[in-house]
């Protein structure tokens, strides 16, 4: 029976240790909390694209269309603050 019990305390403190650098990384990269954002508010504007183009282009393609915006939007925003406060990058 001990094995078991030691086992399952070493499981258990592989998982907490897991968590904690998982929890480290999520708190300095936050690219990937930006482009889980981009993709959940693309979920508004798709419908939207799809909506104003008259049902002409497939749910697919206005999901594109919609993430090409975003791109083009974010694309601009960034290339605005580079020219007017390139002391940052």
């Amino acid at each position: 029976m001990k094995p078991v019990q030691i086992r399952r305390t070493i499981l258990a403190s592989q998982v907490l240790e897991e968590i904690t650098e998982i929890w480290c990384q999520w708190q300095r990269q936050k690219l990937p909390l930006y482009l889980f954002l981009a993709m959940c508010f693309n979920l508004v504007v798709a419908p939207l694209v799809y909506a104003a183009t008259g049902e002409q282009l497939s749910r697919s393609q206005s999901w594109g269309l919609g993430l090409l915006g975003m791109v083009t939007l974010g694309l601009s925003i960034y290339l605005f603050f580079v020219m007017f406060v390139p002391e940052k990058f």
